[in-house]
């Protein structure tokens, strides 16, 4: 809150009551204006949820194992559904209903070599394609799974570990991609985060989210020198590394000094990680046991023995990233055999030796797109599980002749960065600004065909995003040439460069076909004498989530203003204009030349950049090299020099008049240039997509139907177990107690019979008929058992918490006897200077006394009379609200004794003194005698003495926001 209270110091009483009431205002209204925001690291193989609500700092939401991180694995199993560590328990037994390592699913059709890939590794599983959209659906029995639906699943998984991690609702997020993700890959993800009703503050890539992370934890040794740093990760599924540079950079337009993170180079190897290391060691454990001969079914053919084999080499390569050697040992693995098998370190790393070739590819490719050498990198900082292989570190280390930095999470720092861009993102925090400027990685351009002189049509390619250009940004093509309606494509580019012959994992090249209508009709109701056609603009944006998008398209016109259509004005125009120069001070013989309009500038700098370039699309940013602000060339804002300065001949003679006006001469001659002004038409435009068509319409509403459904078993799931648990619980707990003295002393024989009796139908039913009944049958049954019990419950309570409340009763007598005697001596008769209470005040409060010892000993004596099995007559109840009714008296007399104040006797009049103006006494005289017989003293409001003198002022803020920016804010 942006509010500041200034309370007195000196007024202890009302300042900490006022200031006490502030905070809670201060809070709720913090909370009801702000929420809680969350980061997921949706790995290939580890969840991990970042959160931060108002108050509490940023930290990862534990699950419901209290871990902090959770394997991206959900199992379907006889209408259940179970995520994490059940579904990989489930797993092992029916491997085919288990689903993990997805996210690499995400946008690819069918028959894509990563999907292919896929199905190598886990052969068990039933993929099948999607008649509509042909991208990958799991299939198990009758049901089958979209990508999507999977993967939104499990957002909703991370949704409900932040929310009770927070106790605050999640509807927004920052998710975790590799930054090999496509365009499919990037719209899938959305729309899985739109089933899972999480709206996508920004999709970031993973090494963006590190570098940060690492950079705001070091902002004070960032400056004005750029410092370089090389973040190479090694997951589960992939390989990356990212070359990114730290400097302090001042804003142009807020002129504000912030940190900068600038991704300047990127290297990947999307199939080398921890989880092609798991299944060669798998496949070897595999042939090993085949070997031995226990049985003569192969072991490959049997999924469950492969999903136990894939468990348990993922366990070993763990350890033996710290042993030398460990022993595999699996009971059962087939035809109820058990096998054993000592494997050492070197067995391992001679399996993976073709992979630790490929280790230092991607930290190679980083450095040669950022066009850095080696020795100016400042460090080498490792994240990702995978990189914790000893081998792995050796072989880096050798490489770069350094040792390796270490000093990050592996596995959190990304989600910590990614949560902090959250707050940064979403409202209702206050963070402090860290600037990210992420990099292209595959190149985005802009392919259309152009007819030749000679009639012949050739296509023409321009490039829109260039490779490791920074995003966010938007850039603009002219078609100058288009006179009738056209197409053009917009596709990815020089992808041999990047890709490296793994072209097909990316899917379809072609991005968008865009078709624009009404272009002839436009220009044939726009171009006139004095109107020119300056091209048509297609403006595109790649937003930083490094999603593509068509902004709009437009028809840029020039029309010349001369003197003659000047003169066309009204007469009211006329008017107006003379009395607005009178009062600016304009002279009416300047020539309009000397103040182009901002149209007028914007239109003659499109036409210079399109000159020369023979009708072809011009690109008009500098490929991305410059700030986005000076790349947006042909948006205006800009000025041409000769306009700026008067343009030619007409600035001169306009300067001139100026002269002569001021020395009493007319300028007869001076030559006016026309008046540009640059008109924007809309062109209607219509974008189809060619790569893997998102998730929307009736497919969206469809799979969110699904989704609903199985949340709907879900929750009457939890409601069945959750009624089931309390009446199994009731029952056994009542049986217990009729058993204990404690209890059985509360009730008579027959309610003790009959609870007994009633506890036992239960349990036989439980077991029996009752296995299988619903919630509310549950439910039904436990109130049934509770109105039986609970006035034997209800009985015990009161001999239980009788002899407190009777404690505190007498607590309350005696500091009321104690208040009595003091407030005895401040009565009229007793303390005629002090008197605060009257007499019959007094009275009262002494038979309230009274009564209340005299009811209370009665009350004991005969609750003492009964048995415990009898009904209660002094409850608990009956002794609070005695205790009411004294304190109501008690408080009374107190509030009067806060609000006494003494009265003060007057002060007689000095006497007068014999003086030379008899005036002045009788005023003196007058004005005293005017003066009350008594006038009470008054305690100032604290507003009225806090007049900066006399006194210290405190500042109360009840938010922690920093006075830069009003508004609800937490400070991180």
């Amino acid at each position: 809150m942006g509010t500041r209270h200034w309370l007195r110091s000196d007024s202890p009483t009302g300042g900490r009551m006022l200031l006490i009431a502030l905070s809670l205002v201060a809070m709720f209204a913090s909370l009801a204006n702000s929420a809680a925001v969350m980061s997921v690291d949706l790995g290939s193989e580890w969840m991990k949820v970042g959160v931060v609500s108002p108050g509490v700092p940023m930290e990862i939401a534990l699950n419901k194992e209290s871990k902090r991180k959770t394997p991206t694995t959900i199992a379907f199993r006889n209408g259940d559904r179970v995520f994490g560590e059940d579904a990989q328990t489930l797993g092992v037994r029916f491997p085919s209903n288990s689903y993990g390592y997805l996210v690499d699913l995400l946008g690819k059709t069918i028959d894509n070599p990563m999907v292919d890939l896929y199905r190598k590794r886990f052969p068990y599983y039933d993929i099948v394609e999607d008649p509509v959209r042909r991208t990958v659906v799991f299939r198990a029995g009758d049901e089958q799974y979209t990508i999507e639906e999977l993967i939104a699943q499990l957002l909703q998984v991370a949704k409900g570990y932040a929310e009770d991690s927070t106790g605050q609702l999640i509807t927004e997020c920052v998710l975790i991609v590799p930054g090999f993700y496509g365009q499919a890959e990037r719209t899938a993800l959305v729309s899985a985060a739109r089933l899972a009703n999480l709206k996508v503050l920004q999709l970031i890539n993973d090494y963006t989210a590190v570098a940060l992370n690492y950079g705001i934890f070091r902002r004070k040794e960032i400056n004005e020198t750029a410092q370089y740093f090389l973040f190479y990760d090694m997951g589960a599924y992939k390989t990356s590394a990212a070359v990114v540079s730290y400097q302090l950079v001042k804003d142009k337009a807020t002129r504000e000094t912030h940190p900068v993170v600038q991704v300047l180079g990127v290297g990947y190897d999307r199939t080398l990680g921890g989880l092609e290391m798991q299944v060669r060691l798998r496949d070897y454990l595999g042939k090993e046991f085949n070997k031995m001969g226990k049985t003569k079914t192969d072991v490959f053919s049997n999924p469950r023995a492969m999903a136990k084999l894939f468990k348990e080499a993922g366990r070993l390569k763990n350890v033996l990233s710290a042993n030398t050697e460990h022993y595999a040992q699996i009971e059962g693995l087939l035809d109820e055999q058990d096998f054993r098998l000592l494997v050492k370190r070197e067995q391992f790393e001679e399996l993976c030796k073709d992979l630790y070739e490929r280790v230092t590819a991607p930290l190679d490719k980083a450095l040669a797109a950022s066009g850095l050498a080696l020795d100016v990198i400042n460090q080498v900082v490792l994240f990702g599980g995978n990189t914790r292989v000893p081998k792995v570190q050796d072989i880096l280390r050798s490489h770069i002749g350094q040792e390796l930095a270490k000093n990050l999470n592996a596995d959190e720092a990304a989600c910590m960065g990614a949560v902090y861009r959250a707050a940064d993102l979403a409202t209702g925090f206050k963070v402090k600004k860290f600037i990210t400027k992420d990099a292209v990685l595959f190149p985005i351009q802009v392919v259309f065909d152009r007819e030749g002189e000679s009639g012949t049509t050739r296509q023409v390619r321009r490039t829109l995003f260039g490779s490791m250009n920074s995003y966010p940004q938007k850039k603009v093509i002219t078609f100058n040439k288009h006179t009738d309606d056209f197409e053009f494509t917009v596709q990815y580019a020089e992808l041999d460069a990047v890709l490296r012959g793994d072209g097909d994992t990316l899917g379809s090249v072609d991005l968008a076909r865009v078709k624009l209508s009404e272009v002839a009709k436009k220009l044939k109701a726009s171009v006139a004498e004095n109107v020119e056609s300056k091209g048509i603009k297609a403006h595109f944006m790649l937003d930083d989530s490094g999603i593509f998008s068509l902004a709009n398209v437009e028809l840029v016109l020039e029309k010349t203003v001369t003197k003659e259509d000047e003169d066309d004005e009204s007469t009211f125009q006329k008017i107006g204009n003379t009395i607005s120069k009178l009062f600016s001070g304009d002279s009416t013989d300047k020539p309009a030349a000397d103040k182009p309009s901002e149209e007028g500038a914007e239109g003659k700098s499109e036409e210079e950049s399109d000159s020369g370039k023979d009708g072809k699309a011009s690109e008009e940013e500098d490929k991305g090299k410059k700030p986005a602000k000076e790349q947006e060339a042909d948006e205006g804002g800009s000025k041409d020099a000769k306009q700026e300065t008067g343009t030619g001949e007409g600035g001169a003679a306009g300067n001139e008049s100026g002269k002569k006006a001021e020395e009493g001469t007319e300028a007869k001659n001076a030559t006016v240039k026309p008046k540009i002004v640059t008109l924007k038409e809309p062109i209607p435009s219509k974008v189809e997509l060619t790569y893997v068509a998102p998730l929307e319409g009736d497919l969206f509403e469809a799979s969110a139907k699904r989704l609903s459904a199985l949340d709907a078993v879900d929750k009457a799931k939890k409601r069945r177990e959750t009624a089931l648990n309390a009446l199994e619980s009731f029952v056994i707990d009542a049986q217990v107690k009729m058993d204990e003295e404690e209890y059985a002393s509360c009730a008579t024989e027959e309610e003790i019979e009959q609870i007994r009796k009633r506890c036992g139908e239960i349990s036989e039913w439980l077991y029996e008929d009752g296995s299988d009944a619903d919630a509310e049958t549950y439910e039904t049954k436990l109130e049934e058992l509770r109105g039986v019990a609970n006035e034997v419950y209800a009985r015990h309570w009161e001999h239980q918490e009788r002899p407190i409340a009777l404690n505190a009763l007498k607590q309350m007598i005696n500091g009321s006897e104690g208040f009595l005697r003091n407030a005895r001596n401040l009565t009229k008769d007793t303390n005629p200077e002090k008197d605060v209470f009257t007499a019959v005040e007094i009275e009262t409060l002494e038979k309230a006394i009274r009564s209340t010892i005299e009811w209370r000993d009665t009350e004991v004596a005969e609750q003492e009379k009964l048995a415990r099995n009898a009904p209660v007559r002094l409850t608990v109840k009956d002794i609070t609200d005695r205790m009411g009714m004294l304190d109501r008296e008690v408080k009374y007399l107190v509030n009067k004794l806060k609000l006494w104040r003494p009265k003060v006797k007057p002060t007689p009049p000095p006497k007068p003194e014999k003086t030379t103006s008899g005036k002045e006494d009788e005023k003196e005289q007058t004005s005293s005698e005017e003066k009350p017989e008594s006038e009470p003293v008054l305690e100032k409001a604290p507003e009225e003495e806090a007049d900066g003198t006399g006194s210290e002022e405190q500042t109360i803020d009840p938010t922690t926001t920093q006075k830069e920016e009003k508004g609800d804010h937490t400070e991180l």
